[in-house]
């Protein structure tokens, strides 16, 4: 598993509100929505890196 990295995230409070609900609706914290979201938007853009990719990048930097 890959080490997560921690930052600070300031939103306004209605827009929390309905991420904290549509997590809620989709029995997800708000940490694990906006990770889903944020995955989904890379993904969608062409710019998420799949496993097998990851893998493959590791081994051309020589790394583990």
């Amino acid at each position: 598993m890959s080490a997560k990295k921690s930052f600070v995230l300031r939103i306004d409070e209605a827009t929390y509100a309905a991420l904290e609900k549509w997590a809620a609706d989709e029995f997800r914290s708000v940490n694990g929505q906006l990770e889903w979201l944020i995955h989904q938007a890379l993904k969608d853009a062409g710019r998420a890196k799949n496993k097998g990719q990851e893998a493959k990048g590791k081994e051309e930097e020589g790394g583990d």
